[in-house]
């Protein structure tokens, strides 16, 4: 969730290139890759809308980008699968913290109706979304919450979150995917600090990246690639933890249970048994921390 500037905020209403990269490759798994889908996303493409030639860019090559695009496809199904799993246990609360273009909202109707959803994104990105999603028809209904906070201005994503109706006194699932490689480590323990004074029954999903020692060796050259990619565009990955180091950080924080689940767990999940050979890169796991 690179920060925005505030300056510019009114030059720059579109969203992140990093998410509108994987809204693309979530698009991607449902045109090229064969059946079962993992998931069935293209509406992240719909409200892009990024001409004919999208196909073509570099960082969408089918073959090229197959590993990335599983990892995306995983943990927005895991997510999904968590979310349903807290729905059925009474959780009524859903906040995205670095939202981007997450379609949950739109895909899944059945589910996010019967929750409050708090979507957390730069402003510029969240008025693009607005406007986007009404100008496709999809609307905003009144259980959708889209959260401005200007990071880079110093607004607190919590009393936004508050003052946008999120109850602190009900459990949540509170949800980071693709964000914590971008932030400090101080950063990264005072946002689970922050999540773990939610009421208890709460659940917090984060992804993390492995450091490049723990990544397998025939593996890391698409990792470094990655990773150059990441600095040239003006956002460096700068943290990364290694699955006990992360556990621990959540103890630390005040969580009371703390588990990962890594790639091989979404492989056996979500990929076993494919004819394609599809997976996901051991690069990215999951934190999953209660209250």
């Amino acid at each position: 969730m690179p920060a925005l500037s505030h300056e510019n905020i009114t030059m720059q209403i579109e969203p992140e290139k990093t998410a509108a990269r994987v809204a693309l490759w979530r698009a991607m798994h449902t045109l090229v890759d064969a059946p079962p889908h993992v998931l069935e996303d293209t509406v992240g493409l719909q409200l892009l809308a990024p001409g004919e030639s999208w196909r073509q860019r570099p960082d969408i090559d089918p073959q090229g980008t197959r590993g990335f695009r599983a990892g995306v496809v995983a943990r927005a199904r895991f997510i999904e699968d968590l979310v349903t799993e807290q729905v059925a246990h009474g959780v009524t609360q859903y906040v995205l913290l670095g939202a981007g273009l997450d379609t949950f909202a739109q895909r899944r109707p059945d589910i996010a109706s019967r929750l409050r959803v708090f979507e957390v994104d730069q402003p510029g990105a969240q008025q693009w979304k607005r406007e986007r999603l009404v100008a496709c028809g999809l609307g905003l209904p009144a259980w959708l919450h889209l959260v401005p906070v200007d990071f880079e201005a110093g607004q607190s994503w919590w009393d936004e979150l508050v003052d946008a109706g999120f109850d602190t006194r009900q459990p949540a699932v509170v949800v980071s995917t693709g964000v914590s490689m971008y932030l400090s480590q101080e950063a990264n323990l005072a946002t689970l600090r922050q999540v773990a004074t939610l009421a208890p029954g709460s659940v917090l999903a984060m992804t993390f990246l492995l450091s490049l020692d723990l990544i397998d060796a025939a593996e890391r050259p698409m990792h470094e690639t990655l990773h150059e990619r990441a600095r040239a565009s003006g956002t460096p990955f700068i943290s990364f933890y290694s699955p006990d180091g992360i556990m621990e950080l959540a103890r630390e924080a005040g969580f009371d249970t703390a588990r990962y689940a890594s790639n091989d767990d979404l492989n056996a999940r979500y990929f076993a048994g494919r004819s394609d050979g599809l997976e996901t890169p051991r690069g990215e796991a999951f934190l999953i921390a209660e209250t």
